[in-house]
């Protein structure tokens, strides 16, 4: 076994991805081959997590409106799904998704056995998720997803589950529609309102014991200052009687990021390229 500079016997990390699909650090790196290799194995299943949101998403970084939303949508992560479920879920558990969006999150569950319950406002969306899981599971097999507002819909829930897991909208970062209930479209006092609601009613549903995480990240208001999103997400899942439990950062591709360099840094803004991935764990 090799050891470290101090003479300590370490474990090599691909043992560790053998064992944990990913070593379990505290920062999770998109950029290595082993996790775009991943990613792209779950693509090839089928995932189209983009389909669903066509125009009606507006980007308020750039306050455009586009046609293809894959270039610039955030589409969430398959391979950090996989690793996710696979370190807080149990086998065969059950997940509940209380913003759902594209299909990414149903599909991963149902491929690898759990039980997945996705709450999604927009019917387009779900109606997507749909038909792309039955291109592959079949008609008679697909992942559960409701049509709805969180906030009514966690009400008429009676099951109890393994694992509560999202991405919530970023504020309004991305404004998804403008149906009433959609949280998205909101100012921030309104938005954090619904949305400490809504993460205190799935966190009921969630068994004694059981996880629940939310990925998200840093959001700016109008005068360019960050808003403080990472910091009421914590808070709110304290306040419904969660314990913060870990966290990690999930470095993301580059992509456009050295392009966006020059004109964020006339206004000393760094070019975010990270998320956070917020774990709390039920007493």
């Amino acid at each position: 076994m090799p050891v470290d500079l101090f003479g300590n016997e370490t474990e090599k990390n691909e043992l560790l991805r053998d064992k944990f699909i990913e070593p379990p650090f505290s920062v999770l790196d998109t950029k290595q081959g082993s996790w775009v290799n991943r990613k792209r194995k779950w693509k090839s299943l089928g995932i189209k997590s983009e389909l669903g949101r066509d125009s009606d998403v507006i980007n308020m970084d750039t306050k455009s409106k586009k046609n293809n939303t894959a270039e610039y949508v955030s589409v969430f992560d398959p391979a950090l799904t996989e690793v996710l479920y696979h370190w807080f879920c149990p086998d065969n558990g059950c997940i509940l998704d209380p913003f759902a969006g594209g299909s990414v999150r149903g599909i991963v569950a149902h491929y690898l056995g759990y039980k997945y319950t996705g709450i999604e406002l927009r019917p387009e969306q779900v109606e997507s998720n749909r038909d792309q899981a039955k291109e592959i599971f079949g008609n008679s097999n697909v992942p559960h997803w409701i049509t709805g507002d969180s906030l009514i819909e966690l009400d008429n829930i009676q099951e109890s589950y393994d694992f509560v897991f999202s991405c919530p909208p970023y504020a309004n970062l991305e404004v998804y529609s403008e149906l009433e209930g959609d949280i998205s479209n909101m100012d921030y006092n309104s938005f954090l309102r619904a949305y400490r609601l809504i993460i205190s009613k799935a966190c009921d549903k969630l068994i004694s014991g059981g996880y629940a995480c939310f990925v998200v990240g840093e959001v700016r208001n109008k005068d360019g200052n960050y808003i403080g999103f990472v910091p009421d997400s914590v808070n709110a899942f304290k306040d419904a009687g969660m314990d913060y439990y870990n966290e990690a950062i999930l470095l993301n591709q580059i992509g456009s990021g050295s392009m966006r360099a020059n004109g964020n840094m006339k206004s000393e803004k760094l070019v975010k390229v990270h998320q956070n991935v917020l774990v709390f764990k039920k007493p």
